[in-house]
């Protein structure tokens, strides 16, 4: 299991949440949506501190990290985020 995060993705956080110096995001399974590992689910994102990281990875100063909770959801596969500069959004396929 591991984390990725593209350039273009990184930089697509740093402009919608303002982050600077040490900051966490967390990589958390919703009800609904489409995801593209369980059918039901997808995954969002949120400025928070852990409480129980499964997982993280540091880009640049900024900890990306999915909580023990979490981890059912992935079934084993790494999750990469990308950036769609078609739909001008992030993206989580499997890694």
């Amino acid at each position: 299991m591991s984390i990725e995060v593209t350039k273009p993705a990184y930089q697509w956080f740093k402009d919608e949440f303002n982050l600077e110096g040490t900051e966490y995001m967390r990589i958390f399974v919703r009800y609904g949506g489409c995801g593209s590992f369980q059918q039901g689910f997808s995954l969002g994102i949120v400025k928070e501190e852990p409480k129980d990281a499964a997982i993280e990875v540091n880009m640049e100063g900024t900890i990306f990290f999915i909580e023990k909770e979490d981890m059912w959801y992935f079934d084993g596969k790494g999750v990469k985020i990308k950036y769609s500069r078609t739909k001008e959004e992030i993206e989580f396929v499997q890694a």
